[in-house]
């Protein structure tokens, strides 16, 4: 069958290319060319695409995306729990999710939460190639098997990483932290045990042949990506990035879609030049980054340190956030921890968007203003990122402050009514209307 991109190759636009244009606002030529030619991807596996998937568009020439990761493991595994987090997610705006689940019958979990999610959806195939195995008992077989079988569950997007080589390996001996991600240090082991090349790399082509005929869009995974700041943009890490940028083409060679992940911690001034060499190496293919976190020492508040780098990374070329939440280093996330972690995200992702002047994106900012310089309550808190905590904490300071009995309607919950700036201002604003009449 022909993919979407092969279709959009050909001068086509499609149904799902159409769906994305209205979703974004934009012509629908603009998402059509840009898919084309990979500079945006439309994770869409057409079995997920027949049920009940909406699909989203990740790229520069569309709105800021994010993620949010979940899963059971075997630390703590409760699929009711996952789906719970799963569904506050894509309440609070997550635009896709990830399983990371490692623990209990996975093929169910991922057949509940794929039946429950609306949004795109992604894996880690590795975390599920060596359940009840040795990292050295991995094959080629096995790995291929599994992917086959969770694209057709459907699987919107894989994280392949395919760029670690053999050779990086002995590039991380100096760094503070290593080899982080957990794809990146199995497949390190692996190799190292066997003496040979990294068997994702060695059967990448195969494993187009399996997306192509799902659909479904590579993630290109970072294994080398930095775990500290101090270890970022160092030789490890661009040296796998200019693997995956070979990868790249040769999955649009093969007709498959692709993102590219990037670093997760950065120091702030490495942030622009990180995403313009991503651009450059991997032909501005859709960039997805954890983070990037602009400091390792905020442990329990690391959505905030995420969310300042999020913020410079979108504004310099990323077109995709994975959140983190608070809880990010020190524990498996809860419900509360998905709420902070999705906002925080949402804000650097909207952030971005404004900064970079993305059509429509302050609209809304401009709607709440207006709604707050009238005192028009129901609409401020409607408008908000997150209505459900700002009602609640509008709701305990109207219960806490001296509100007169006729109602809020022009009652300001900091500074009363003779106090209040905003009603001031409407008061001025009055005169002056008044004035030049």
């Amino acid at each position: 069958m022909t993919t979407e991109m092969e279709i959009a190759r050909s001068g086509r636009i499609s149904d799902t290319v159409r769906c994305v244009a209205q979703r974004e606002g934009i012509d629908a030529e603009v998402i059509r060319e840009e898919l084309a030619a990979g500079r945006l991807a439309i994770p869409a596996n057409r079995v997920h695409l027949a049920d009940n998937l909406a699909p989203a568009a990740v790229g520069r020439a569309v709105s800021v995306k994010i993620n949010a990761n979940i899963g059971a493991s075997n630390v703590r595994s409760s699929l009711d729990e996952e789906i719970a987090k799963m569904k506050m997610a894509i309440d609070l705006g997550a635009d896709a999710i990830m399983d990371l689940s490692t623990g209990s019958d996975l093929d169910e979990i991922r057949k509940r939460l794929i039946g429950a999610c609306p949004v795109m959806f992604g894996t880690v195939p590795i975390y599920e190639v060596i359940v009840d195995r040795d990292v050295e008992d991995i094959d080629y077989a096995t790995i291929l098997k599994v992917i086959e079988k969770q694209a057709a569950q459907g699987v919107d997007f894989f994280t392949i990483h395919a760029g670690t080589l053999r050779e990086h390996v002995a590039l991380t001996a100096g760094r503070v932290c290593g080899i982080v991600s957990k794809g990146g240090a199995l497949l390190a082991k692996w190799m190292l045990h066997h003496g040979r090349q990294n068997p994702m790399y060695e059967i990448f082509d195969d494993i187009c042949d399996i997306l192509r005929e799902y659909d479904a869009c590579f993630s290109i995974g970072d294994g080398l990506r930095p775990g500290c700041i101090a270890d970022a943009t160092d030789a490890a890490q661009i040296a796998e990035l200019r693997t995956i940028g070979e990868l790249t083409q040769r999955a649009w060679d093969k007709g498959c879609q692709v993102m590219v992940e990037g670093p997760g911690h950065v120091p702030f001034d490495q942030i622009q030049r990180n995403m313009e060499l991503e651009a450059e190496i991997c032909k501005n293919a859709p960039f997805y980054v954890l983070g990037p976190l602009v400091t390792d020492i905020a442990p329990g508040y690391d959505h905030i340190t995420s969310a300042i780098g999020g913020t410079a990374a979108a504004f310099y070329g990323a077109s995709f956030l994975c959140y983190v939440t608070p809880r990010e280093h020190l524990g498996l996330p809860n419900l509360e921890d998905v709420r902070q972690g999705v906002i925080a995200s949402k804000i650097a992702a909207h952030a971005a968007d404004v900064g970079r002047g993305f059509p429509r994106a302050a609209e809304r900012d401009r709607r709440l203003s207006e709604a707050r310089s009238n005192l028009d309550w129901d609409k401020h808190l409607g408008e908000a990122m997150d209505p459900e905590t700002a009602r609640r904490m509008y709701t305990e300071a109207c219960s806490q402050s001296t509100m007169p009995s006729d109602g809020r309607k022009d009652y300001c919950t900091m500074c009363g009514r003779r106090w209040c700036s905003v009603r001031i201002n409407a008061e001025v604003r009055e005169h002056l209307r008044a004035k030049t009449s």
